[in-house]
């Protein structure tokens, strides 16, 4: 790859679309774009740079909805006896400590001063961080942009007064460090801290953030943390790479999502994800999203002998710009009325198959794009995107009616709140569906968090199932203050559904140790884990399984082996 297609990868200058079906010449409807260049992830999924000058308004219809990246945000501002983690160490023959595996972050980076993730000789746990931040000719190989720092240069940083004149990558944020130290933190007996797998050695990817074009057009606000869809392919596929390059298991886990799509487990990043369970050695763990009662969910029902639904926006006077998505089932299609807070008509989405422009509609100083797809190229099924700018406060009512004899079901979804104004809500809310995406992807092992001083769900936590039913989240996991290390120094505990992931991330490591590494179950890839998992979690006399909220049951291992060795 030359220099000016690398400028390509990272400059505002070129927008970037995610591509499925690299091997079977999907270049040719890009050669007319000037100055088009590829960047392969691997032999299904590629992103293609054109000129940031075609990203316009109407940019769905020239492009299609599938291919532009998605905006993913963070999922989260005594867990281990809960989950069985104590009980099974206690066990001869099963003090599972995640030995020999390495375990894998695509998120904010993490604090490598922190002795949480450093051996007793004070030598660093991290095998290597790819800073995609950070740009020099020291990128991996087959990744062309960001810096690659490995062992041996975090060591000698260590040693030194000045480390970040060695290795520079920090995590300002903290959540790539929480998420470390809950899945992998150092044993710590003065402060009575462990992360669930402390053994194993760690692989960190610091994401870069969204480009500002991408960002404009999904009406991202500003100072909001927003990382592409694109770019965490890309940082999983690196995790994946290094664990080849060394030949061990690897647990990965996600602490990122996104509201955007339809919420059946079908984008690009959920199709990656698909194919990465089936790898023998591999788990991937997500967080099921902060989502459940942040009234950012619509779910409505028309029958054919009703005319019409009303559903109740209110937007609040911080909100700036946003996006919203209307999805529904085949082969029913909606027509939508909008009428603004003072009660005036701003104008219809016709339910016309022969759309295929970008609608404008503008009333005072709000604009509304929205496009219309009848036959959006993934699910075969309506999608009407909506981007919001500059809109009026107050309530905004969408009159949906629609065709067909069958009964009519949609569904709309707002931003992730990290995204989106908290005076910006649906006056009469659905809880469920609100499952953050990838935690929607049929092979990935999604897990929900819950308070386990009182076992009780944590309040905020997305709820399932996926839009066609698709039974996730599969289990809960401790996610309510939880401790993990500050960056600050000492320990802090945190709240939300990435922390439950971290929990179930360094669970299924000490899986991997015991059956890829200690030879007792060879063929472990996360499907199976998936299984495993789901069949020993602990469940509710009062609660029927599968539950939309807490998915199979309560994470617990010490359950799973005592269900497979009675079964064996």
């Amino acid at each position: 790859m030359t220099e000016e297609e690398r400028y390509k990868i990272t400059s505002n200058d070129y927008m970037d679309l995610l591509v499925e079906g690299y091997e079977n010449g999907f270049v040719n409807p890009f050669e007319k774009y000037t100055g088009f260049s590829i960047n392969r992830v691997n032999d299904r999924f590629a992103t293609v740079h054109i000129p940031a000058e075609n990203l316009t308004y109407d940019s769905v219809q020239k492009f299609g909805y599938s291919l532009l990246p998605k905006c993913y945000g963070l999922l989260s501002p005594s867990s281990l006896e809960a989950s069985g983690v104590e009980q099974l160490r206690k066990v001869p023959g099963f003090n599972l400590r995640g030995q020999g595996v390495l375990i894998g972050f695509v998120d904010t980076g993490i604090d490598y001063l922190n002795a949480a993730f450093r051996y007793a000789d004070q030598t660093t746990r991290i095998v290597s961080i790819w800073d995609q931040t950070i740009e020099s000719s020291n990128y991996p190989p087959k990744f062309f942009y960001g810096t690659e720092y490995r062992q041996n240069q975090i060591n000698r940083a260590l040693l030194v007064n000045d480390p970040f004149s060695v290795v520079p990558s920090k995590d300002e944020i903290g959540h790539g460090t929480m998420l470390a130290g809950v899945a992998a933190g150092s044993v710590d007996i003065a402060n009575n801290f462990s992360g669930v797998a402390p053994d194993t050695e760690i692989v960190v990817v610091k994401l870069k953030e969204a480009k500002q074009n991408i960002r404009e057009f999904f009406r991202i606000p500003d100072g909001a943390l927003c990382f592409q869809e694109n770019d965490i392919i890309l940082g999983i596929q690196y995790l994946v790479d290094i664990a080849k390059r060394l030949d061990r298991p690897i647990a990965i886990c996600i602490g990122v999502g996104t509201s955007q799509g339809s919420h059946e487990g079908e984008s690009i990043l959920c199709k990656y994800l698909n194919d990465e369970g089936n790898v023998v050695g591999h788990s991937v763990v997500v967080a099921s999203g902060n989502e459940g009662n942040e009234r950012h969910h619509y779910y409505g029902e028309i029958n054919p002998s009703s005319e019409f639904d009303i559903i109740g926006l209110h937007i609040g006077n911080d909100e700036k710009g946003f996006s919203m998505e209307l999805w529904g089932y085949a082969p029913n299609i909606v027509e939508v009325d909008i009428y603004a807070p003072t009660g005036a008509f701003v104008g219809r989405i016709p339910s016309s198959f022969l759309q295929r422009n970008t609608l404008e509609m503008v009333f005072e100083q709000t604009t509304i794009y929205i496009d219309n797809n009848i036959n959006e190229d993934i699910t075969g099924n309506q999608l009407i995107l909506f981007r919001f700018f500059n809109a009026i406060e107050g309530v905004w009512r969408f009159v949906v009616s629609g065709t067909g004899d069958l009964t009519l079901r949609y569904h709309i979804w707002l931003p992730i709140n990290n995204f989106l104004s908290s005076n910006t809500y649906f006056l009469n809310a659905d809880s469920n569906t609100t499952l953050s995406a990838p935690a929607n992807a049929i092979n990935s092992i999604s897990v929900t968090a819950y308070n386990d001083a009182n076992n009780s769900l944590y309040y905020y936590t997305s709820r399932g199932f996926t839009k066609n039913n698709g039974l996730k989240p599969d289990v809960a996991a401790p996610g309510v203050n939880i401790s993990s290390p500050a960056m600050s120094g000492g320990y802090y505990n945190y709240t939300g559904s990435s922390a439950a992931a971290a929990h179930a991330t360094g669970i299924t490591a000490m899986l991997l140790e015991w059956g890829i590494l200690k030879g007792n179950f060879t063929t472990l890839n996360n499907v199976i884990l998936r299984k495993m998992l789901v069949s020993g979690a602990r469940r509710s006399p009062t609660i029927s399984y599968p539950d939309q909220a807490w998915g199979f049951g309560i994470l617990d291992i010490y359950r799973t082996f005592k269900l497979f060795y009675e079964e064996d």
